[in-house]
Order: C-alpha cells, then structure tokens, then sequence
C-alpha cells in the first residue's frame, strides 16, 4: 500500500524517472469457511485491541483487565444460499490437539460482570458486542459479533454445523476451519 502510495505521489509531482515498484499481493492467512451456502470469517482481535474498542466505550478498567486475559475472534457470516441457514452456537466446538478449547458463553459473562457490579450500560454494550447463541439467517443476509475463547498459545480448530431450512429442519451443512490462533500483542 505505501508503495502505491509513494509511486503515485511520485508520478503526481513528475518524478516520472523514479522506478515504480508494484506493491506485492498479499496472501489472505485469515481463518475462513466457504460453500456455496454460506461464508464464515475469523479474525482473532489482540488484547490491546480489545481494550482499546472498550475502553473508548468507558468501561471499568476491571472489566478491561477480565477480558484481555482471553482470546477474542470476531466471526463475520453471510448467509449465500436462497434458504433460511441457522446459527446454533451449541453445535460449535473449539479444540486443539484433540483436547477441547473453552467457549464463554454469554451467561457466564453476565454472572461475571454482575459479581463484580459491572454498570448495566457496560454490560449491556458487551452483551451487544457479542455473536448470538441462536439466529436465523435470511438469504444474503449477514451477521457478524465477538466469541470468547480460554486462551491459548496454540493453534486450534472450529468444528460447526448449521441447519437449513423451515424451523430447522433441512440438510446439516458441517464447517471445519483450522490452523486458528489467538491474536497477540505487539511487542
């Protein structure tokens, strides 16, 4: 991007004999899914980042100091198919190396918050913030939140299904993604 940026700043001010350096594509290494029913995106969020997107939402430096312990991916999903899909995350698993990763669901974030008398619009916001346990997804439609992992310093999988359908009740479509890791801090 700054290449592209320098070579036309360069061009713009007649710089012309300069070389112009093609900016290299990069690869995407992000963790995905895709068919054609549906698309799911991970990207893991590093603790800083994860304070700073609170913190600039005034919460309580407890409720920071909580959630940077854990590892964060923010999920992004579009539905791609012309029939409702279901998001149910009790039929997600995380695991690494055969052994199970740890998924907070939102309860165990309300209980946390509410022993420590996090404020109601605090705990509101994160509840926002969060990906629904349960939703329909209509044609094209998308929806994207935060799922809070146990953190690990090592790679782990997703293993997931949706339904499609009325109710539920169509075809079971099975999602894999590996190789995903939690975001560190820049040192």
């Amino acid at each position: 991007m700054k290449t592209i940026i320098l070579s036309s700043v360069l061009l713009l001010f007649g710089f012309q004999g300069y070389p112009v350096i093609a900016a290299e594509k990069k690869s995407s290494t992000k963790p995905r899914f895709e068919n054609d029913q549906l698309i799911v995106r991970l990207l893991a969020r590093s603790p800083d980042q994860i304070a700073a997107f609170y913190e600039a939402r005034g919460f309580p430096s407890d409720m920071i100091k909580a959630l940077k312990k854990e590892c964060f991916i923010t999920v992004g999903i579009k539905n791609k198919s012309s029939d409702i899909l279901w998001l149910d995350l009790s039929h997600w698993s995380f695991s690494s190396h055969g052994k199970p990763v740890k998924r907070f669901h939102r309860n165990e974030w309300k209980h946390t918050w509410q022993s420590m008398n996090v404020p109601m619009p605090s705990q509101s916001t994160f509840r926002w913030t969060l990906l629904p346990e349960l939703l329909d997804f209509r044609p094209d439609e998308r929806e994207g939140g935060n799922i809070i992992l146990e953190r690990t310093g090592k790679p782990f999988n997703l293993t997931a299904y949706f339904m499609n359908g009325h109710r539920t009740q169509g075809k079971k479509i099975s999602v894999e993604i590996d190789n995903i890791k939690c975001a560190e801090d820049k040192q």
